[in-house]
């Protein structure tokens, strides 16, 4: 092999086997994040040096099989093979071996093996088997499976130089792990399919390939080889399944049985367990923590914990961002005040939205660290196992929680938190309902509602009802929402959870403390730029257009009051009425008068789309009330209950009444009006479920503010 050519290994795994610290490990900071192309699956590379060698390594998503029943699995399986799409065969392969679990973790490796790659066992975690008297021969397997076992604990570095020889000596060698000794049928079997492929002219692929087409349910590789469209394959697996079942054999679970048979040979004598079994710490501790009670009640508690401290610690961080993006505008508007466009480009558009980008860090670094120190102490895996029988139903499952009750505090860090559900569907159907919890940003309108309509009518107690109940609405229907998804849209059967519990462990701050900065680099890349050009296209539809009569007309009219601040609030609003989103919200009104809103709410309804907090200052600005407005502005709140309709069979009543404040808060409470997540939502998923989100959001909310608004006005008048 070439010297100079940098060398492709890739690192797979079973999940819990400190395959992604090991992969830290190896590559430290040289590392890159992105997808695999066409799916939204993670794809993690990084350079490793080692024996004077370059080597790319690239981490595949953690799999139990090859069996490709999953994105995961499927991109593990189609990188290996070579069929992914701009992505090379690798030259050698690491399978991480959980030093306590040899046999169930060697099924993987015996797969990989299968397709004929060279690999490298490294027996990682080998400090907690020796801790629990499970005694592995790292020699003797070696000889026995005829490649390299390399014992390494990647939390402290041990054997990571000798597993680095050992790659190059596989690379150069290329060493294969031993074979699978296959029954005859299952010889005839992969022969009769390769026939049946190349008759129908798909691409040739070899015997390992062909028994993971065998084998599988719903091979990725059948769909990678080629098969003619319009041509059914069913015939031919079922006549090349039928080979074995005529043996004796059942095809889909014949491969297992074949290489859990084949493993129990090559370990024996090699892995030993301790006569008397100890009760460990993890089984202890598991007695209370995963108890239906007091299991509950930790829970419980843990997640108070986490959501206080995505809500509170990151509120200070949050404010001070604000405040350095106020004061970067501030400082920055002198500069361009000959140019009034561009300095409300860059001020309000540039700087605004990237302040709009960087003050959501704070939360997904604070729910970053709980997530990651949840799942490396194991927690992770007990709080999923207690909450999966109440999410189960409706298609979600336990690990779905967690992104739920994150979303309270921020939809952004919630959609994020769901790369810890394994299972694609149950991973999907969690983005596209998260956002329907009432995240801090419905605080604003929530409080400028009750303050100025609920309070004064029925008083304080009402008020906090109110607020209390507003904060659940998302989560009522979120559920059965869940349940429609996978019902009608999804379409499929809930599949089973398959959880492993691991064994508590010691975190290392160092880990958690990357990937915390994993998930920030990423947020900042990947959605930043996205959620910047959604800001500037809404700035420019406020700002646009902007004839120089209205201002003359403004200050004409207002001339006699002597307050240059009340006709620059003044000139604000009547620029406002004429912007093309005015334009917008006058047409679309008619859509939103069921729900009780007249055009200049359907306006705020429209610019709050980048951030559902922002109507507060578009009402503030539309009413003309100048300085700086929040929601408990008082002369907001009076102009509000000032406001009537001047035309229409309303004409003379009031625009605002308790009907309409409670119909625009469930409007808020169920729509997804938030730019940042829509763009989160499609890095996670893709554009086309981001939109779905977006879509079935706004008939919700728009359904839910219309049935508040005509049962309110028929009860409360």
């Amino acid at each position: 092999m070439d010297k100079s050519r940098s060398i492709r290994v890739a690192l797979v795994g079973n999940p819990n086997t400190g395959k992604t610290t090991l992969f830290n490990r190896l590559t430290g900071s040289r590392q890159k994040i992105g997808n695999y192309p066409g799916v939204t699956v993670d794809k993690k590379s990084g350079t490793w040096q080692s024996g004077g060698r370059t080597m790319t390594l690239v981490d595949l998503p953690g799999a139990y099989s090859l069996a490709a029943t999953s994105p995961d699995e499927r991109v593990a399986l189609d990188f290996l093979t070579g069929h992914l799409s701009g992505e090379e065969k690798p030259d050698a392969v690491i399978c991480v071996v959980d030093a306590s679990n040899v046999v169930r973790n060697l099924f993987l490796a015996s797969q990989v093996a299968d397709l004929g790659l060279p690999l490298v066992i490294a027996l990682n975690m080998s400090d907690a088997a020796d801790k629990a008297s499970i005694r592995v021969d790292a020699a003797l397997l070696a000889r026995r499976l005829g490649v390299p076992v390399v014992r390494t604990v990647a939390t402290r570095g041990e054997g990571i130089e000798a597993l680095g020889k050992a790659v190059l000596h596989a690379v150069e060698s290329r060493t294969l792990m031993a074979e699978v000794p296959w029954p005859e049928a299952v010889q005839r079997a992969v022969k009769y399919l390769a026939a049946g492929l190349e008759k129908e002219g798909a691409q040739s692929l070899a015997p390992g390939e062909l028994r993971r087409i065998l084998f599988d349910r719903h091979s990725a590789v059948l769909e990678r080889a080629g098969w003619p469209a319009g041509s059914d394959p069913e015939p031919l697996l079922a006549a090349s399944r039928d080979i074995l079942t005529a043996a004796g054999w059942q095809p889909l679970s014949a491969e297992a049985l074949l290489r859990y048979e084949q493993l129990g040979h090559l370990t024996a004598d090699a892995v030993s367990f301790p006569e008397k079994r100890v009760r460990t710490w993890t089984e202890r501790l598991d007695t209370v923590l995963t108890h239906r009670v007091w299991g509950l009640i930790v829970f419980a508690a843990m997640m108070f914990l986490v959501f206080q401290s995505i809500y509170a610690w990151s509120g200070p961080f949050m404010d001070a961002i604000d405040g350095a993006v106020v004061r970067m505008q501030e400082w920055v508007a002198p500069w361009l005040a000959a140019w009034p466009t561009l300095q409300s480009l860059v001020v309000d558009g540039i700087v605004g939205g990237a302040g709009g980008v960087f003050i959501f860090l704070p939360q997904i670094l604070v729910l970053f660290f709980f997530i990651a120190l949840l799942e490396d102490t194991g927690y992770m895996a007990r709080g999923a196992f207690l909450m999966d029988k109440m999410f189960g139903w409706c298609g979600l499952n336990g690990k779905s929680f967690v992104p739920m009750l994150s979303s309270y505090a921020c939809a952004i860090p919630g959609v994020l938190a769901t790369r810890t559900i394994e299972d694609p569907q149950a991973r999907l159907t969690t983005i596209l309902v998260s956002p329907l919890m009432s995240c801090s940003a419905r605080l604003p309108v929530y409080v400028l509602m009750i303050g100025a309509f609920i309070e004064p009518t029925y008083g304080a107690i009402a008020a906090g009802v109110v607020l209390f109940t507003m904060h659940f609405v998302g989560l009522v229907v979120a559920v059965p929402v869940a349940w429609a998804v996978n019902k009608f849209v999804l379409r499929t059967r809930p599949q089973p959870f398959l959880l492993e519990m691991p064994p508590y462990r010691l975190p290392r701050l160092r880990d958690i403390l990357w990937r915390m900065w994993e998930r920030a680099r990423e947020f900042l890349v990947r959605a930043g730029t996205v959620i910047v050009a959604m800001t500037i296209i809404i700035w420019a539809l406020v700002y646009f257009p902007r004839p120089d009569a209205v201002r003359e007309r403004v200050v004409e009219e207002l001339s006699v009051l002597n307050d240059p601040d009340a006709v620059d609030a003044a000139v604000s609003a009547a620029y406002i009425e004429q912007s093309y989103l005015a334009r917008a919200g006058r047409a679309l009104q008619p859509i939103f008068a069921p729900a009780g809103f007249d055009w200049k709410i359907t306006v705020g309804v429209l610019a709050s789309f980048p951030a559902r907090e922002v109507i507060v200052a578009t009402l503030g600005t539309i009413y003309g009330i100048g300085g700086e407005v929040d929601e408990s502005s008082g002369d907001l709140r009076s102009a509000l209950t000032r406001e009537f309709w001047t035309d229409g069979p309303r004409a003379g009543h009031p625009v605002f009444t308790v009907p309409v404040a409670l119909a625009i808060m469930v409007f808020f409470a169920l729509c997804l009006q938030c730019g940042a997540t829509v763009a989160v939502m499609a890095k996670e998923a893709n554009w086309g479920w981001a939109i779905f989100g977006f879509v079935y959001m706004t008939v919700l909310a728009w359904l839910g503010a219309v049935l508040t608004y005509q049962l309110g006005t028929r009860w409360l008048g």
